[in-house]
């Protein structure tokens, strides 16, 4: 391990300044890059065959062997390495729960998948002009949790590859493959689906826990508030509810995800 030979102290410097940069969304888009930080978000990075761009360290932080580890990851790879000073890093991390180290990586876009070749058992997941990043994230860590395929990003969504998406995955979006499309793409693509295409709506008049879904599932998500367009919620070839006791008409979009993750997965996982 060849570490750098002196910290970098200066917010002025330029591969500092392109990781800032980082941080608004115009610039990840043109430049396909984005930000993921914490050493066990960064092995999970690692395990998946990503390979950093810029991998970032606190001058004095890189004492075992896990943070070692990652260090030689980096040149392996050919990133730049580089080992600033606490306050530097401190305007490169986020502000809650500021991690030790942190990596630039490219972004990976799959493209929908052909539904003829789309397995028995597989369940994607669409979700609709998502807007918040922490919703996105969590979703697609339980997209990771229960073993789905994939999760499908549909029109003015917010980006997966934001700071705040890609902390609340935990890693997952290294895992998970990730496709964004148009809403006129999609329902071009879901009329050839050959399984269940299944929404959740408030005028729905089946159970989401008494249904027989028909494999391969494909699970539509509306956007938190408006829920399903009238034009996603015609291309299901069901839709279900989800009932509640209290006065609430509706989940947070995570939660109810989750929820109907967990159900159309449920007979293939076990302990």
């Amino acid at each position: 391990m060849t570490l750098a030979p002196k910290p970098i102290t200066s917010l002025q410097n330029e591969s500092v300044k392109a990781i800032r940069a980082l941080e608004m969304r115009k610039v990840r888009k043109q430049t396909g890059l984005f930000v993921a930080e914490g050493a066990s978000i960064l092995i999970t990075a690692r395990d998946n065959g990503f390979r950093p761009e810029t991998l970032v360290y606190r001058a004095g932080s890189v004492t075992g062997a896990a943070p070692r580890g990652l260090v030689d990851w980096g040149l392996q790879a050919g990133a730049k390495v580089l080992e600033v000073s606490e306050a530097v890093l401190g305007k490169l991390a986020s502000k809650d729960n500021p991690q030790s180290m942190l990596a630039v990586f490219r972004q990976r876009w799959a493209e929908l998948p052909d539904p003829k070749t789309v397995g028995g058992a597989e369940v994607w997941v669409a979700l609709e002009e998502v807007r918040d990043p922490g919703n996105l994230g969590t979703i697609i860590r339980t997209v990771d949790a229960v073993g789905a395929a994939g999760a499908i990003v549909i029109g003015a969504a917010c980006d997966p590859y934001s700071r705040e998406c890609v902390r609340a995955t935990m890693g997952s979006v290294f895992a998970v493959p990730l496709v964004k499309t148009t809403r006129e793409a999609f329902l071009d693509w879901a009329e050839r689906w050959t399984g269940d295409v299944v929404g959740t709506q408030l005028e729905a008049r089946e159970d989401f826990r008494k249904v027989a879904y028909k494999a391969p599932t494909l699970l539509v998500m509306g956007s938190e508030g408006p829920g399903l367009s009238e034009a996603l919620a015609a291309a299901c070839t069901r839709t279900v509810k989800i009932p509640m006791a209290g006065g609430l008409d509706s989940l947070n979009l995570a939660v109810a995800t989750a929820l109907m993750l967990y159900q159309i997965r449920g007979p293939h996982l076990t302990l």
